[in-house]
């Protein structure tokens, strides 16, 4: 579903960020990226999106080749992000905030009824404004409202931080059903190691810019890979 190629990205001062970084997310997989703060991964997510471009390099998505689209053009191709943080819309309700993710469908598209079903606090709270939710419940939110598009492929960028446990529980629940459909890749950075080792048929783990260690999930804890990235 998504092919990297040997992309490069330079930030204003010359600064080498992502250095001939490659990668693939297939269908009912879920390929997790691991790393300490600061190495790149962020970077890469929001140059998938196209939200910073790429020096060179491929990115093919469904057997096409995307470098050159607008981040909006992505999102019509099936590309869904949840990004670092959650941002969603504080003033605006959860129906308007999961409205937001069929921006770009017909008017009048229908929220999609099995959000709630992957989400039920969701539907509880469809008229509280999205800056009343708790944080758990904010990135449940996010989620939802990157799925509301049904997309082919879903990033989220450490969809963990700042959550409770039991929300956390939740949020790996779903992401596990979502793979296992076999119709969507999932691409997830994250910090928290337990919660990627558990969910990850896949693994990457990037340091400076670079990939230094990759394979499958069930063999991250022989292949030493908390120890790559403790702090």
């Amino acid at each position: 579903m998504l092919n990297v190629k040997n992309i490069n990205q330079y930030y204003g001062g010359g600064s080498h960020i992502l250095r001939n970084v490659s990668l693939q997310a297939s269908l009912g997989k879920v390929t997790v990226l691991l790393g300490r703060n600061g190495v790149g991964k962020t970077t890469l997510l929001k140059s998938l999106m196209g939200l910073v471009p790429i020096k060179t390099g491929t990115i093919e998505f469904d057997g096409k080749q995307i470098q050159g689209k607008t981040p909006y053009e992505r999102a019509r191709a099936g590309m869904g992000f949840v990004p670092q943080g959650r941002e969603i819309f504080a003033r605006l309700t959860v129906e308007e905030n999961l409205r937001m993710g069929l921006a770009y469908k017909s008017a009048g598209t229908p929220i999609p009824a099995e959000l709630f079903e992957l989400f039920p606090v969701l539907k509880a709270m469809l008229h509280r404004r999205g800056g009343d939710l708790s944080g758990g419940q904010q990135q449940q939110l996010a989620i939802a409202r990157a799925l509301a598009a049904k997309p082919k492929l879903l990033i989220l960028d450490e969809p963990t931080e700042g959550i409770q446990p039991s929300i956390i529980k939740d949020i790996g629940r779903v992401i596990r059903m979502l793979a296992d459909r076999g119709d969507m890749a999932i691409l997830l950075v994250e910090q928290y190691y337990d919660f990627a080792e558990e969910l990850a048929d896949d693994y990457l783990v990037m340091e400076r810019g670079e990939f230094i260690a990759r394979g499958l999930g069930q063999d991250m804890k022989a292949n030493g890979v908390r120890q790559l990235v403790a702090i």
